[in-house]
């Protein structure tokens, strides 16, 4: 009696001793105590549960190497419990494009953040594969804007250069994307089977100031569990009039220098006045009178309210492709003039235009404006 008595008052302490929250202060206090929530949990549950603490370190923090990585996901989820950790793992997926929630079916097979010793004899990610091929095209075409993003596709091909047919993996995949060099943004995702969709990377995402020459370089890595198999493109073009411009009033780094007349060598009469004609008008006015042009199909009366070098000569700014030939018409929802000085002023509208095919686009646009021989001329045009 003694001896029962012992072992369920043992058994109790033992049930009390476990952890239902997570406890990152030390790796084996943390691999303990997803042990010990783990434990409470059925078998389907436990298969999600490991799932979701992987979507989590492969894609929830910021680090390289596995021991960092389970070192920020112990700071990310310390004190947390199981239903909170399935929340913030929906989350990531979400925001990550990834196919997975914590209310489906187990899909990403035997997950272990703290590691296995090997790959077993059926592990999905054991994939036969001789090199990783990859397609890059551009993709949401804008009558207006042209194309606004790359859709970037990887496939495992085989010795012949076809796609293998796989299901039931969970392949890390990571895009990493330079200009001249410079690292400006990473990406990571899952690889399920071959019909993975890729990244969409949205030329908006992409800093201006960070691309040199127009061009891109995209390296894309899939982790299988024997081998990372690595495909470049470089040189890739993007088109510069969608990427992500920097704050601030649109127009200052495109206005003209000036030159001080005492300082040049040329002698100034006295008395005469060297400053610029200041525009009366309102800057919206030219704005106004742009859009009009525009939606009357006067492309050269809008061409000639602007004096903005992106837009290259009338055949470039006219094309019906790339340029503004393809607009129908435009209508103006609102105007106004955000800022003015002497020499330059910013104005933002906010319009739907039609392009010749039918389609509608809302659009909010900043024009930037400067002062030309008194007259108000649009240097800039940034779509927000």
């Amino acid at each position: 009696m003694k001896r029962l008595l012992f072992l369920l008052i043992f058994s109790f302490l033992m049930v009390a001793c476990k952890k239902d929250s997570v406890d990152a202060s030390t790796t084996r206090s943390f691999q303990s105590s997803i042990n010990d929530m783990a434990s409470s949990l059925n078998t389907l549950q436990q298969v999600k549960f490991n799932e979701a603490l992987y979507i989590l370190k492969t894609f929830g923090v910021e680090a390289e190497g596995d021991v960092n990585e389970l070192n920020a996901l112990g700071k990310l989820i310390n004190g947390m419990k199981v239903p909170q950790i399935f929340a913030l793992a929906d989350q990531v997926a979400q925001r990550n494009g990834i196919d997975w929630s914590s209310t489906g079916p187990p899909s990403l097979g035997e997950m272990n953040i703290f590691g296995e010793e090997e790959a077993k004899e059926s592990d999905p990610n054991d994939i036969s594969a001789s090199s990783l091929g990859l397609t890059v095209t551009p993709t949401a075409q804008d009558s207006i804007l042209g194309p606004k993003s790359l859709q970037i596709v990887p496939r495992l091909l085989d010795n012949r250069g076809n796609a293998i047919t796989f299901s039931g993996a969970a392949l890390e995949v990571t895009m990493e994307v330079f200009s001249a060099g410079t690292r400006i943004l990473t990406a990571k995702n899952l690889m399920t089977d071959n019909n993975f969709k890729g990244f969409s990377l949205r030329f908006a995402s992409l800093p201006a100031s960070k691309i040199t020459d127009g061009k891109i370089d995209i390296t894309v890595s899939a982790k299988t569990a024997k081998k990372t198999f690595k495909m470049s493109k470089i040189g890739v073009p993007v088109n510069q009039k969608a990427l992500l411009m920097p704050a601030g009033t649109p127009v200052d780094t495109q206005l003209p220098t000036t030159t001080d007349p005492t300082t040049d060598g040329t002698d100034v009469p006295t008395g005469t006045d060297t400053s610029p004609a200041v525009p009366t008008a309102d800057p919206k006015a030219s704005v106004t009178k742009f859009l009009n042009s525009l939606s009357s199909q006067n492309l050269r009366g809008a061409y000639d309210t602007a004096d903005n070098p992106a837009w290259g000569s009338y055949e470039s700014f006219s094309n019906p492709t790339s340029g503004f030939g393809a607009v129908k018409s435009i209508n103006v929802k609102n105007i106004s003039t955000t800022n003015t000085a002497a020499g330059s002023a910013s104005v933002d509208a906010t319009y739907d235009v039609t392009d010749k095919s039918g389609k509608t686009t809302a659009l909010q646009v900043t024009f930037g404006l400067k002062n030309v021989n008194g007259e108000w001329k649009i240097s800039s045009y940034k779509i927000n």
